[in-house]
């Protein structure tokens, strides 16, 4: 009989561009563009948390930076591109409507393994954690690398005519750009142990057109967060259990919303917001990494990729790192 197989993370890395923009700095340049408009000092890291963001240069792509992210990890742990079985890139920011972006990554690093999206906002990468557990688990593949590359600061509003525009603009100017490479592997020992997610896509729209926060609390507030801690229930475990929760941040005060309203401890999120920006999809394979670099999290510890999204969804992978 064959033993069971099961899916373990074999590594986690990010590429981060050179260029970085404080707030102070992008608050300067703003005024700069708009004059007539008073542009209140400290405003955006007041609302937001965030003190500075990463911004790709002329010409870098979510692809570009997503094979950045996959070359350093692929060399870290001796893996060649060939020896890959699947690429999935999940982001949100794609370089085309077609092909799926994932063929770009792959011509990047000279993979000849077949490729394809998944794209669910913020969850992209959770989502693709599942599919990748799944797949290996189902014996399937035993090799998947899990990309993301977000350029998301083009969507920074430049012009606005009012201070209450500036104000509904500021989520616009936490986004950050990055690439992440996750690589999972076949194993005989357990490292997905488990996952759940949930929506509320009533609340779509907010997605879309964001700015009544109210309406995408209450989506929030309407998802049932109970099956966040079904898999650590399970093995008869707590949220204190965890070496580290990697969990989405737009904004600061939007975590600390929603630890509270999860029941997720503070002192175990990783936190990047104020540092790092809004990484979109990127955010929590960058926590991870930071976490792993860090020495917070070590081989064999148990760790909690928590995200939450517009849509609305919310989801949990737990690991064994």
């Amino acid at each position: 009989m064959a033993s069971r197989r099961y899916a373990h993370v074999a590594g986690v890395a990010v590429h981060l561009p050179e260029q970085s923009v404080t707030t102070p700095e992008l608050e300067a340049a703003l005024a700069d563009r708009n004059p007539g408009t008073r542009i209140p000092r400290g405003g955006i890291e007041q609302v937001s948390g965030v003190r500075r963001r990463h911004v790709a240069a002329a010409g870098q792509t979510a692809a570009g930076l997503a094979a950045a992210a996959a070359r350093t990890l692929l060399e870290r742990i001796g893996h060649a591109a060939p020896a890959i079985d699947l690429i999935i890139f999940a982001g949100v920011t794609l370089d085309a409507v077609e092909p799926a972006t994932a063929h770009l990554v792959a011509a990047e690093l000279g993979a000849g393994c077949p490729v394809f999206d998944v794209r669910n906002a913020a969850n992209s990468v959770l989502n693709a954690v599942e599919l990748a557990d799944t797949l290996i688990t189902a014996g399937r593949h035993r090799t998947i690398l899990v990309v993301c590359g977000e350029v998301a600061t083009p969507a920074m509003r430049w012009q606005v005519e009012s201070e209450e525009d500036f104000t509904a603009a500021i989520p616009s100017y936490t986004v950050s750009d990055s690439g992440t490479a996750m690589l999972l592997q076949a194993s005989a020992v357990p490292g997905v142990l488990g996952h759940r997610f949930c929506a509320n896509s009533a609340h779509w729209r907010e997605a879309i057109t964001p700015g009544d926060s109210m309406d995408l609390a209450t989506g929030v507030r309407k998802l049932d967060l109970s099956l966040l801690r079904q898999p650590l229930a399970e093995r008869g475990l707590d949220w204190q259990d965890l070496a580290a929760i990697c969990l989405h941040q737009p904004s600061l005060p939007s975590l600390h919303a929603f630890c509270d309203l999860a029941g997720i401890p503070h002192d175990r999120v990783v936190h990047t917001i104020a540092e790092h920006g809004n990484l979109v999809a990127s955010t929590i394979p960058a926590q991870l990494h930071q976490a792993v670099e860090s020495g917070r999290v070590q081989r064999g510890d148990l760790v909690a990729l928590v995200g939450v999204a517009g849509g609305v969804s919310a989801g949990i992978v737990l690991l064994r790192w």
